[in-house]
């Protein structure tokens, strides 16, 4: 049988690569303490620990938040051991305390040793400790982008942020918290595209994300729906904090005129919806309705505006 002649696509050198893909393998013998978040949301996050130590707690200037009621304001603090081999785990005065491989332990005044392998959990979060060279990490965090992340944009995917919106309905069910979500879309995105191409509709997405990334607490959920549609998850607050929050997200993103390829300056505005949750709401679904109708409203409302739900 005569063999195809015709030779297989071989991707073109690229110089930028191969300088990464060095630099790892020159990196092997550096090791770098993180935590992966195995259980709670979002599932399979990398968390790097800072030579000046973590805090943990549920308090927003907390290093990681955890916004849950399980978890006390300063619950604990992670710090790298003076000889580097282990982590060194203190109890803040936690109410509920800390777990290791599933058994509660005495971290105050502490320090209790964390080893690589071990399982932190803290209310209903568990950490697994991990020691990783540059291509350990590197592997991991291609993994997760991958699995959770919306390539575009960098917020979470469509079905991330929809578990991770109904895993907060329950938690904000079970101990009776407030939980509020904002719907967001682009104004005129489709006018982007059709006058300046899908280029620049790219490029105003990736604004958004970058602006929702940078704006919003580490702690709160957000990703696209799809197309020009984002969802953010607001544990512990209110419809009126809510509100602040949309309008001020609205703000910025016009007060900062993207600027296109060919130095073109493009103004973007987007509309909000903001509902927080209800005895009445069935799941993650129906508040999510709520937003949507509110998000409706602010269109029909003159668009560049953020409404809450009645």
């Amino acid at each position: 049988m005569p063999q195809d002649p015709t030779p297989p696509d071989i991707p073109e050198w690229d110089p930028a690569v191969a300088s990464e893909e060095i630099e790892l393998l020159e990196d092997l013998d550096t090791r770098e303490w993180v935590l992966i978040r195995y259980v709670g949301q979002p599932i399979g996050e990398f968390l790097p620990l800072p030579l000046g130590g973590l805090e943990i707690g549920r308090s927003p200037e907390n290093g990681l938040c955890l916004p849950e009621p399980e978890v006390s304001r300063r619950h604990a603090r992670l710090q790298i051991s003076a000889d580097l081999e282990a982590i060194e785990l203190r109890d803040r005065g936690s109410t509920n305390g800390l777990f290791v491989n599933g058994k509660r332990i005495h971290a105050d005044p502490g320090p209790f040793r964390l080893k690589a392998e071990d399982v932190l959990r803290v209310g209903g979060h568990a950490f697994k400790v991990k020691h990783m060279d540059a291509l350990e990490r590197r592997y991991h965090q291609d993994m997760v982008s991958r699995t959770m992340l919306d390539p575009l944009t960098g917020v979470g995917n469509r079905a991330s942020v929809l578990h991770q919106l109904q895993t907060q309905v329950d938690l904000a069910r079970r101990h009776q918290r407030p939980l509020s979500v904002i719907l967001a879309d682009l104004d005129w995105f489709k006018q982007v595209n059709d006058t300046h191409g899908h280029r620049a509709g790219d490029m105003a997405l990736e604004a958004f994300g970058a602006l929702l990334r940078r704006r919003l607490r580490g702690s709160d959920p957000v990703g696209r729906l799809g197309g020009d549609e984002f969802l953010i998850v607001l544990p512990e607050t209110s419809a009126m904090l809510a509100i602040v929050a949309a309008d001020g997200l609205r703000r910025a993103l016009s007060e900062h005129p993207l600027e296109l390829e060919d130095g073109l300056k493009l103004s973007l505005a987007c509309s909000l919806g903001v509902a927080e949750l209800r005895p009445e709401d069935g799941d993650g679904g129906a508040l999510l309705a709520r937003a949507d109708a509110a998000l409706y409203a602010a269109k029909a409302g003159g668009r560049d505006r953020a409404f809450p739900a009645p």
